[in-house]
Formats: structure tokens, C-alpha cells, sequence
């Protein structure tokens, strides 16, 4: 997480560029980083254009104001750059290193650039360093865990400016440039407490306000939180909270020990709910999850985070929503905080309430797009007001503000290795709001993360079952993505996994992906093979509905290996599965590729023929847009017959029907894509969810 800045209004502490006039002191280290980059480097001392763009390094401990000189840095030299600031965080909240393919990948999004999902790390980073290519861009890498992160991110071009964050040296960086930071001067920290206790407390007594500074070291973080402190007691002295730190002894740091100053001031309550924040994924924090973790109102949770805030001990993110931060150097004071005054059930069953409302607000967001369905309608009044979402543009804005705290939420839910209840139905609806909101194919890389964790769980804990549906959804991301050989080796291992779970739904699945893949890379007698034993196991269940599904596919194997005797056969087998089963309109796509088959089997009088009973057959259904698509089609071919006065005609109807939407000409009739194409529906739900998460 990234420090603390110095910001005016004493409340707002924010890790991005500070605007003009807010930041203070740091004067001699913004000219030496100033003047750092205009610095000739060891390459062009020598002669040779620098390959690599310039690191500056700020190093410092958590809480020394180093986020807040780098961002303060990027804002001044931010007009040299137009292609603006891109800030990355390199290290959890705990401490524990990001994995470089997350950050590339959340980097290149926020260049709009492609980020291939399943790609690995060297391929994200060569991903970055190409879209940066032709870029003049600063790099702000914030609290980075070692030389390795940084490195694997630089660009490979001179034009761009890295600013790393860190705690210490970054060996292994060539011609990097340091900046140590210690305490801030005396003036600067005297202003910093002016600014929460006004300036009558710190003239009244300047040897005891100067005393105060150097007791906190002149650290930023230690001193937004005693200025919070004076803050909260208009009528207590500068020399008042001297005595306290005095009183404390010189055990610890001086922030540990403002901080438990600060900590046993708050209401019990409030008290509380600061050390729970400390379970908050990715030290994110809105008025949801205080108050999940907390067990009390949403109004209530917000008001808490507004005076935790005021204090110093959050900071209030830059978002459209109400959002917060858990300042990095806290996570470990508030840690300890939780140890020493909380039960571990406690945590257990705060953890538990918030994964339950993260599940919650999800359905929620997902059932937001389903305007037209009353169940989603009387499910979503059913929903306390606190977690409706007005509109669907505010659910998806919530959605996509979120994300990062909602993928950290999903890799909490397993972080001990286990697929309890909780954490099938958070995976579940997690990927089912983002598919619902954005697509498959732009989720495509955070549903990659998410059926890697299930995967990862799976197979930690030889769970084939578990297994086998994350390797079906894996698959159906690569398939949706254009990665079909990719998805075929993982469809594969899914039917393996489904057989050695006993599972007929993975198995069955599985290898009507196999034939998807085979049909998709155009190896179309594979593709037949498998959709057969895919239609095996579905007769042998009696899944009536599936096998009619599977005739066509079967069908449409054989249509593209011009085995047109063979496809009409399944094709006929399946218009009499689903005449069968009351679906007309399935009925009516299947006679409609019938016709099609007939047409390219070069027997246009029977296709004429087939073609009006699909269009009767469609018409009894209601499918207007099937209707409006044969009209065409029969008006291609009596066009070909040489009848024009009656393709006219059809051309007519087929407008009458719907209007300027008619289907193009030449196009697939509707439905046949449907044949034609694997079923890549995401499977998250197979892990699984229950019947009331559906």
C-alpha cells in the first residue's frame, strides 16, 4: 500500500500526484531528482544512446513520505510526458510481492492496450514495453519488494521516465538513480501540524511543537497522526501529547507508539472496526465492507471511515465512489492491534460477513442487466435497499471501481486453500457479474485469474472434480479469445479430471469442447467423432434436449466436410428431437439447415421446398428474425431459379417482418452460429454453486 502524503486539507491523503502548493518540504530532494533526469548517464557518457528508460529511485521507510515525493515529482515534470502517469502498486499491503504478470496486465489496461489472457509473465512484460515503445510516459512503481520487479517492467526506451518507490537499494539496475529519504525539517513539519491544530497551539508553545517533531522524527506518517490526534482535542496542548509519547517510553517506533495513542482514544467501536480494516483485501475499503466486517449499518460504517480518515489513520481514495485506503505502514501496526485484542473467531466470522456481502452485492450487480426477467426484478426488490444499485451504468461503474478490491476479495476467499460454500458462490457470481456487465471477451483476463485460483486450489488439494471445472472454464477463455489449441490441451485434461471425479456433466461437456475445438482448427471427422460420444453419454441419460443440440452439431461437421448425406441425416434427427421435445422454434432452425444442406448438395427444388416449411415452421414459433432471414434466403434462391417477381416478393416480407433490421443477405440464418460454434458458456457455477445462487 502506498504511504501517506502531506495533503492541505489534513483529511485527504492521497497517493497521486499532490496538486501545486499541497505538498511540503522535500525541497532539496525534488531538485536532486529534478535535476537527475536531465543528467547525462553512463551511456551517453560513452557515447551511446541509453537503451533502457531512466530510474530514479526514492527509498524510504513505510510512512518517510516517499509515495508522496515520487507522486509529487510526477506532477511536476508530468507536461515533459504527455502520454501521462501510469502508477502501479508492486507490493501487497502485508508486504508480499505483486506478481509482475498482474501488474503489466493492469498496466497495459490502463493504456487500453490488449492484455492476452493466460499469458505469462515475460510475454505481459514484452506486451508493456511495446505499447510503451512509442510513448513518452512516467512510470510510478510504488513500494517496489526488489531490483527484479522494476526491472522486468522497464521500458526499452529512453523517452520514458521510471520513478521506483522502495525501501531500499535496488541492486542490479544499472545507472539507477537514489534518493534516501529521512524525517522532514522542522519548518515543514511544524506546518504539517499547523494545518490540524491551527496555528495558535504550535505559536503558544514552538519549544514544545518542536519537540513533538522530533520525537516523531519528522516522519509524515507519524505526524498526520499526532496532528489527528490534537485535532480530536481542541482543548489539549502541544506539550499535552509530549507527555503522552513521554509517558510511552522509547519502546517501539515513534509511529507505533502515536499510533497506540491514537488506537486507545477511539470509542471502543471505532476502536473495533479500525482493526478489522486490517482484513480489508488489498487494504481497500468502502462503507460495504466496514460494515460487513464491523456488523453494523452502511450509514453508520461511513461515518466511522470519514473520522478515521480525519484522523489520519485512512486515506480517502481517488474515486467516483466512496472509497478508502489503508495507509501500507498502519497494516502492520493494525495487525498486531488485532492480535493483541481479538479472538480469532472474531476475525473468522468478520472475514466470513464480508465475503457474504461482496457475494451479495455481486448478485446484485449481475441481476442489474436482467431487466426483462421478473425473477431478477422481485429478486433484486427482494434485496435490502442499502445493496441495490439504481441503474445498470451505476452497478457496472461499481463493477469496475471494484475490481481490483473484488479480485483480491476472490484470492482472500482461497487463501488457505480451501473451495468452501462461501468461496464458490463469490467465484460464481464474481464471473457471472463480469460476463453480465462486460462480455466474455473483455473479462477475458480477470476470469483467467479467477479459474486460476480455483485450478491452483484444486490441484493443491486433488479435488478432480473442482479441477475439471476450472479447467473447462480456462478452456472456454482461451476458445472465446482465439487461443483454440490451447483450450483443446485443457479440454483434454478436463475430461481426465471428469473422469476420475465420476462426474457425467464434466465428462459430457468436455468432450463436446473437444469437438468444438476440432471443428474450430478444421479437422471436421475429429470434431464428428467427438460430438458422437458426446451424443453417447447424452442418450444414455436421457438428456433429450442436449442430444437434439448435438445431432446438429454433428450435422454441422459433416456440412463443412461436404458430407451432405451424413448431415442431412443428423440434421432430420435433430428437427425430429426437438419436435419431440415442444421446441418449435429449435425445430425450425433445424429444417432451416436442411434447406441449407439441400442448397449446397445442388438440389435447389428441394431446398425451395425445405426452406417454406422452415418459414411456416418459424412463423408458428414467433421467431421473427429466423422468419425475416429465410424470407431472404428464399428469395436468394428463386433469384438463382430465375424467378425474380417471387424474390421480390419475399424480399417484401422479410422488410414487413423487420424492417431496416432485416438480416444481411449471405449471412448465417439465425441459429446456425449456434451450430457452427463451440458452447464456451462460463462454468464457474460448476464448482459449486447452490440452487439459490443460480
Amino acid at each position: 500500500m502506498t504511504d501517506q502524503t502531506v495533503d492541505a486539507d489534513g483529511a485527504k491523503l492521497s497517493g497521486q500526484p499532490s496538486a501545486e502548493g499541497h505538498f511540503l518540504g522535500r525541497a532539496r530532494e525534488l531538485k536532486e531528482l529534478l535535476a537527475d533526469i536531465e543528467r547525462a548517464g553512463l551511456d551517453t557518457i560513452s557515447g551511446r544512446k541509453a537503451p533502457r528508460a531512466r530510474v530514479l529511485l526514492i527509498a524510504g521507510r513505510p510512512g518517510s513520505g516517499r509515495t508522496a515525493l515520487a507522486g509529487e515529482l510526477a506532477r511536476r515534470v508530468a507536461d515533459r510526458y504527455p502520454d501521462g502517469v501510469l502508477h502501479a502498486r508492486l507490493s501487497e499491503p502485508d508486504g508480499t510481492p505483486v506478481p509482475v504478470a498482474r501488474v503489466a496486465r493492469d498496466l497495459l489496461t490502463a493504456l487500453d492496450e490488449p492484455a492476452p489472457p493466460g499469458a505469462g509473465e515475460d510475454d505481459l512484460a514484452a506486451a508493456l514495453r511495446g505499447a510503451l515503445a512509442e510513448r513518452r510516459a512516467v512510470l510510478l512503481l510504488d513500494d517496489a519488494a526488489g531490483a527484479d520487479q522494476v526491472d522486468a517492467l522497464l521500458p526499452d526506451t529512453p523517452d520514458c521516465l521510471v520513478v521506483a518507490v522502495s525501501a531500499g537499494p535496488l541492486t542490479g539496475i544499472s545507472d539507477v538513480r537514489p534518493c534516501t529519504l529521512g524525517g522532514l525539517d522542522t519548518k515543514s513539519g511544524l506546518d504539517l501540524l499547523t494545518r490540524y491544530t491551527g496555528s495558535v497551539r504550535v505559536t503558544v508553545d514552538p519549544y514544545a511543537a518542536e519537540g513533538l517533531v522530533e520525537a516523531c522524527q519528522g516522519q509524515p506518517a507519524t505526524l498526520l497522526l499526532a496532528g489527528g490526534w490534537l485535532a480530536a482535542r481542541p482543548t489539549s496542548a502541544v506539550a499535552d501529547l509530549a507527555k503522552h509519547l513521554h509517558a510511552e517510553g522509547d519502546e517501539g517506533t515513534p509511529l507505533g507508539r502515536v499510533f497506540g495513542l491514537v488506537h486507545a482514544g477511539l470509542p471502543a467501536p471505532a476502536a473495533r472496526t479500525l482493526r478489522l480494516l486490517s482484513l480489508a483485501p488489498a487494504g481497500l475499503v468502502d462503507p460495504h465492507t466496514a460494515s460487513a466486517l464491523a456488523g453494523c449499518s452502511v450509514g453508520a460504517a461511513r461515518t466511522t471511515l470519514d473520522d478515521l480518515t480525519a484522523l489520519g489513520l485512512l486515506r480517502a481514495a481517488d474515486s467516483p465512489l466512496p472509497q478508502y485506503e489503508v495507509p501500507g505502514c498502519l497494516h502492520p501496526l493494525l495487525r498486531a492491534a488485532v492480535e493483541a485484542h481479538d479472538r480469532p473467531a472474531e476475525l473468522q466470522l468478520a472475514r466470513a460477513r464480508m465475503l457474504e456481502r461482496t457475494v451479495r452485492l455481486l448478485q446484485s450487480c449481475r441481476a442489474s442487466t436482467e431487466t426483462d426477467s421478473p425473477q431478477a426484478r422481485e429478486k433484486l426488490q427482494g434485496m435490502p435497499r442499502a445493496l441495490r444499485f439504481p441503474s445498470p451504468r451505476a452497478a457496472a461503474q461499481w463493477l469496475d471501481l471494484s475490481r481490483p478490491a473484488l479480485l483480491a476479495c476472490a484470492r482472500l476467499a482461497v487463501e488457505e486453500g480451501d473451495l468452501d460454500t462461501l468461496a464458490r458462490r463469490l467465484m460464481s457470481q464474481l464471473v457471472r457479474a463480469m460476463v453480465a456487465h462486460f462480455g466474455t471477451q473483455a473479462a477475458a483476463p480477470d476470469l483467467y485469474e479467477v479459474h486460476r485460483l480455483v485450478l491452483d486450489v484444486a490441484e493443491r488439494r486433488d479435488l478432480p472434480r473442482e479441477r475439471a471445472a476450472a479447467l473447462l472454464n480456462l478452456a472456454d477463455v482461451d476458445a472465446r479469445t482465439g487461443r483454440t489449441r490451447a483450450a483443446l490441451v485443457r479440454y483434454r485434461a478436463a475430461l481426465d479430471a471428469g473422469r476420475e471425479a465420476n462426474d457425467p456433466y464434466a465428462t459430457g461437456r468436455a468432450m463436446e469442447s473437444v469437438g468444438g475445438a476440432h471443428l474450430e482448427l478444421g479437422d471436421y471427422d475429429r470434431a464428428a467423432d467427438w460430438f458422437g460420444r458426446a451424443l453417447g453419454e447424452r442418450l444414455a441419460r436421457d438428456e433429450r434436449a442436449d442430444a437434439a443440440r448435438l445431432y446438429g452439431r454433428i450435422a454441422t461437421a459433416h456440412t463443412y466436410a461436404a458430407r451432405y448425406g451424413e448431415a442431412l441425416r443428423n440434421w432430420r434427427a435433430a428437427a425430429a428431437a426437438h419436435r419431440k421435445l415442444g421446441d418449435l422454434a429449435a425445430q425450425a432452425r433445424a429444417v432451416s439447415e436442411i434447406a441449407r444442406v439441400q442448397e449446397y448438395a445442388g438440389r435447389p427444388e428441394e431446398s425451395l421446398r425445405t426452406c417454406r416449411e422452415a418459414v411456416e415452421g418459424a412463423r408458428r414459433a414467433g421467431d421473427h428474425r429466423l422468419q425475416a432471414a429465410l424470407h431472404l434466403r428464399l428469395a436468394d434462391t428463386l433469384d438463382h431459379l430465375g424467378d425474380p417477381a417471387a424474390a421480390h416478393l419475399h424480399r417484401a416480407a422479410a422488410e414487413r417482418i423487420l424492417g431496416e433490421e432485416a438480416p444481411e443477405t449471405g449471412g448465417p440464418p439465425e441459429g446456425s452460429e449456434r451450430q457452427d460454434q463451440p458452447e464456451h458458456a462460463p462454468n464457474t457455477c460448476e464448482i459449486r454453486s447452490t440452487p439459490a445462487e443460480d
